[in-house]
């Protein structure tokens, strides 16, 4: 058991080194061909932060272990809203750009449900991938153009994040295309080592690859988006901090999932009981992101405490679920009350603010 755990945590860091190096030597490399920054946030390093998920889950769909797959998937979703958006307001009270509320939100709730529909029969067959990806190029269509309308502040940000000033010599651009091959091969060895130790965590405790897939293996491979945000939020940088987590929400319904359901022989099986309650968690999380991000255009340091006390209730129930304990009916009555409480609190919260600032906007 000792070996597997340390090959888990060798696979994690190999990932986590890869990602970033995919990302660094990718997004100098287009930065120096004079790529828009806001354009290689959009896409290389969106793309290179859910590398890791990309990598596991393909490994792991053709291994034919699909429930790691979707638990990574859904884990990794759920752990980038509740605990990213957490912890980064915590950390500084976040300020949220008006294309966040009026179409990004909106989408991911919308890629949300649809992924939710496509799993309802209990599987998600090779044809169901192609829709997701075909929904990533849409969305990758969309953004670039949205892209182009964003204000200079936006723009700003981007340029001091992922536009390093650096010459374009024969020199640095042959050491990004090293950095960039290193991080993908980095990238193949983790996921390997993480899927195999994963594999053998969940036979020597004897829960299911899915539980697994949505506590230890969502949490580890969703660290560079943690680094991510939390560093643009030090630095004031709103709009790549919550653009960073959910951005990868929408990466990986629609590339991450998509590119797994085509890999996996014969699809991706979807559990009953992802089907009963991780799925619903999941659309509930893309849900309550709505009027968070509504009140006061920011995500205080109270509402991102709350999503993280969402997040501990979440894995709490997880675990108590593939105990089987004797607990988990009270917890569940627990849960029953507290989050549709919190949530209404939420949600007219947000209506009073619309209210608010709309009467102010007419008034002005």
């Amino acid at each position: 058991m000792t070996t597997t755990i340390l090959l888990f945590i060798a696979g994690l860091i190999t990932l986590i080194v890869g990602a970033d190096l995919l990302v660094r030597g990718a997004s100098r490399l287009a930065a120096a061909f004079g790529v828009a920054p806001l354009v290689i946030g959009l896409t290389i390093v969106a793309i290179g932060t859910a590398s890791p998920e990309i990598a596991v889950s393909l490994q792991a769909a053709a291994s034919g272990q699909g429930d790691l797959t979707l638990g990574n998937v859904l884990g990794s979703n759920i752990f980038n809203i509740l605990v990213i958006l957490g912890i980064t307001a915590i950390v500084a009270p976040i300020a949220i750009a008006e294309q966040l509320i009026r179409k990004d939100a909106p989408i991911v709730l919308g890629i949300s449900l649809l992924t939710f529909v496509l799993a309802i029969d209990g599987k998600l067959s090779w044809q169901d991938g192609a829709i997701l990806l075909i929904g990533l190029i849409i969305y990758m269509t969309f953004a670039l153009r949205q892209s182009s309308l964003e204000s200079k502040k936006v723009q700003k940000e981007y340029a001091g994040e992922f536009a390093p000033k650096e010459k374009r010599t024969l020199r640095s651009n042959s050491i990004n295309l090293i950095f960039i091959l290193i991080g993908l091969t980095l990238l193949i060895l983790g996921s390997n080592w993480l899927v195999d130790s994963a594999t053998q965590i969940a036979k020597s405790l004897g829960v299911s690859e899915l539980v697994i897939g949505l506590t230890i293996v969502a949490v580890g491979t969703s660290l560079p988006e943690v680094a991510t945000s939390v560093m643009a939020a030090l630095k004031g940088e709103s709009d790549i901090a919550v653009g960073n987590a959910v951005g990868s929400n929408i990466f990986n319904l629609l590339g991450v999932l998509g590119i797994g359901a085509i890999a996996a022989p014969n699809g991706i099986s979807v559990a009953s009981r992802a089907m009963q309650f991780d799925l619903p968690v999941m659309v509930f999380v893309a849900l309550v992101t709505l009027p968070v991000f509504y009140i006061d255009s920011r995500i205080s340091r109270f509402e991102g405490g709350l999503l993280l006390s969402y997040y501990g209730i979440y894995v709490v129930y997880v675990i108590l679920r593939a105990a089987e304990s004797s607990m988990l009916p009270g917890f569940a009555i627990f849960i029953s009350v507290f989050v549709p409480v919190t949530f209404l609190l939420l949600t007219v919260a947000a209506f009073r603010s619309m209210r608010t600032r709309n009467v102010y906007e007419g008034s002005g």
